[in-house]
């Protein structure tokens, strides 16, 4: 396999593609619980875990805003079958012997950066417009803005996206910087969150 050349067969490590079906796991069990929040709040029934922690944190105000049903049903069901996506790269990565082709990861990286788009745009209007963060929520938020990173840039240091040096160095950059990186975005969406709806005081 070659990192250099755009047409070559690529495939990440082990390490990565395990780490990406684990958070497709972990994202499609919250999209699950999220949808059965969301059930719960319709029917005035007890979830099966409820995610109601104080008046800031909690799932209802969000769930039932048009933000939390973009297509006319819950976000939640959206979840659940797109998050197979990172299981699915995973999967593949592992079983294939000699790599796929570029096009295949570069469909992948745009899938993810839609996911991780959407992410930041649930968190504006969540604190912006609705004034609550849903548990749930927040933690499909902490799995997609990782999994954007390492899958960025893994692909720019693979040459997926080209095999200039430029690429090549940014996509190294990334993943060296990935925890910094990571910790950098939670932070902002954190004290955001904080300054406009003083979640530590409501707790």
């Amino acid at each position: 396999m070659s990192e250099g050349r755009p047409h070559a067969l690529s495939r990440p490590s082990r390490a990565l593609a395990i780490w990406w079906i684990v958070a497709g796991v972990a994202g499609g069990v919250v999209s699950f619980l999220l949808y059965h929040e969301y059930i719960a709040q319709l029917r005035g029934d007890t979830p099966l875990i409820s995610c109601s922690i104080s008046p800031v944190v909690t799932c209802g105000p969000n769930l039932l805003s048009p933000g939390g049903n973009l297509l006319g049903f819950s976000n939640s069901i959206l979840g659940m079958v797109l998050f197979t996506g990172p299981i699915f790269a995973g999967v593949t990565a592992l079983a294939a012997t000699e790599g796929l082709r570029a096009w295949y990861w570069r469909t992948y990286t745009v899938f993810v950066a839609g996911a991780f788009l959407l992410v930041h745009f649930f968190a504006y209007r969540s604190i912006f417009e609705y004034s609550s963060l849903c548990p749930w929520c927040m933690i499909i938020w902490l799995v997609t803005i990782p999994l954007l990173f390492t899958v960025l840039g893994w692909t720019l240091r693979a040459g997926v996206w080209g095999s200039g040096a430029g690429r090549q160095r940014i996509g190294a950059g990334i993943l060296s910087w990935l925890p910094l990186i990571v910790v950098v975005d939670y932070l902002l969406i954190a004290v955001l969150a904080q300054v406009r709806l003083d979640v530590i005081g409501s707790l």
